[in-house]
């Protein structure tokens, strides 16, 4: 019988030493200690410490976020997996997680607005971006949309956090938000690198405090 491999296989000191090392091999020296809570939980997220050096919060984002959830604020999410990966548990105050994409009026609402689904999934979140806490993990056209509308007129969000993926638009759209006039407070990863985990991560981090 082969010798058993030589691994760790606890989890909660699995879960310990990973954020031991995270904090010991990536530069978080221009984070607020609140902000390098929610950096640490991103880089977990994609397992690539040089991220850090792509993070970046924008007008006092970690408060206004929190502040946000713990008064019911709901999150918003541009894909389903962003939304799968909220830990409903972390939430502070049982707040509604939504994602529109699948509504049955996407399709032809896209093609009416010459737009992709993601995108056009947004103008059916109504009333709740007033004060809501907006997570765009996948689709840079739907952080472009997200912007066209306030600028248009729509009720501001308490936080936007601006993390798509991608070669086309993903970087243009963060560039984007954080240079957007309104001023509304933001996270974003700039460049490509992004994504649904490490956007769920962050919204993770942002509900309550403590890895």
């Amino acid at each position: 019988m082969p010798e058993p491999r030589s691994y760790l296989r606890d989890g909660a000191a699995i879960y310990a030493r990973s954020f031991a090392i995270i904090r010991a091999e990536a530069d978080l020296a221009r984070f607020s200690a609140d902000e390098a809570e929610v950096a640490v939980r991103m880089i977990h997220a994609c397992g690539e410490v040089e991220a850090a050096q792509h993070i970046v919060f924008g007008h006092g984002v970690v408060a206004a976020a929190r502040t946000a959830l713990a008064a019911g604020a709901p999150i918003l999410c541009d894909a389903e997996m962003v939304a799968h990966g909220i830990t409903r548990a972390r939430l502070p105050a049982n707040n509604e997680v939504l994602c529109t994409l699948r509504d049955s009026r996407v399709p032809a609402l896209a093609e009416k607005l010459g737009t992709t689904r993601s995108a056009a999934a947004l103008d059916l979140w109504g009333g709740r971006l007033a004060g809501g806490v907006v997570a765009i993990g996948n689709a840079p056209t739907a952080l472009f949309r997200l912007l066209e509308m306030i600028d248009a007129g729509a009720p501001r969000p308490a936080a936007i956090l601006g993390i798509p993926v991608g070669f086309v638009g993903a970087a243009e759209s963060k560039e984007a938000l954080a240079a957007h006039p309104h001023g509304v407070p933001y996270l974003v990863v700039r460049g490509r690198i992004g994504g649904s985990a490490m956007t769920a991560a962050a919204v993770n981090a942002l509900a309550r405090a403590g890895l």
